[in-house]
């Protein structure tokens, strides 16, 4: 068992996950679009890349939406 309770990322879901936290504006949260901005700008992502991402994060609890925007879980 995890000891936060998530699932293990990947490296790279992981360095995405580091690069949104960086990113993060001062709301502490962004729409998907701008998550996909990030990412394409900072590690070099096409959309489709940062989508699977996005959505990998999204499943395993390190993002959570609220209405329509993306917030880290626990960052």
């Amino acid at each position: 068992m995890v000891p936060n309770g998530k699932s293990p990322l990947t490296p790279l879901a992981q360095e995405a996950l580091d690069t949104l936290a960086k990113g993060l504006p001062e709301e502490r949260e962004f729409t998907y679009k701008q998550a996909y901005a990030i990412l394409k700008e900072e590690e070099d992502l096409g959309e489709s890349a940062a989508e699977d991402i996005i959505e990998r994060l999204y499943m395993k609890g390190h993002l959570y939406e609220v209405e329509e925007k993306l917030r880290i879980t626990d960052y």
